[in-house]
């Protein structure tokens, strides 16, 4: 597997294409494809099969994932990538989990999230990068906000979450902005 590599201070950022996702699931067997992917659970690797047997991308969206490893251990703490990424329009949509509860709050995050910026206007050539945030989740409307991303409304009932409709607010980033 040849990943593209993005190295920051204690992360190793490890990108992924839906070319690659696809190589993944039909290269291994299932205990292997949730080693590369840091699948915790059984539910993780439903939630990703799914994904591939729809397809991963369409004629004009695509994504570029990012496996956050983190150097000390070796272990996949999270996830942080762009998706929805428009080539016709050259934006991409930012997202990302720390799905190992133990590296939360220790600024890991910031540190992916700053470093997928600058990888979406250096080497993705991006225009735009937009985020929804629920508007409750504070830790995430403060990451935006600490990288430079400018609050620009609220989607109403924009998602369906455990039977309920949640509003998004909606972020964003400019090139012309971004000062790295």
């Amino acid at each position: 597997m040849n990943f593209k590599l993005i190295e920051t201070n204690r992360l190793l950022l490890k990108g992924l294409t839906p070319e690659d996702m696809t190589e993944i699931f039909e290269r291994n067997h299932k205990p292997k494809i949730k080693t590369i992917l840091g699948h915790r659970s059984e539910e993780d690797y439903e939630k990703e099969l799914h994904k591939y047997k729809n397809g991963y991308s369409s004629y004009n969206r695509s994504f570029m994932l990012f496996l956050l490893e983190d150097k000390a251990s070796g272990k996949i703490i999270g996830r942080c990538g762009l998706h929805n990424w428009n080539r016709d329009h050259w934006r991409a949509e930012i997202g990302y989990s720390m799905e190992d509860e133990s590296f939360k709050q220790q600024g890991l995050m910031s540190e992916a999230v700053e470093a997928i910026i600058d990888y979406g206007f250096k080497q993705m050539n991006l225009n735009r990068i937009e985020a929804l945030v629920a508007d409750y989740n504070t830790a995430s409307l403060r990451l935006l906000e600490k990288n430079g991303f400018i609050k620009e409304g609220i989607m109403r009932k924009h998602y369906y979450v455990n039977g309920v409709f949640e509003d998004s607010v909606v972020f964003a980033i400019l090139r012309e902005e971004y000062t790295k």
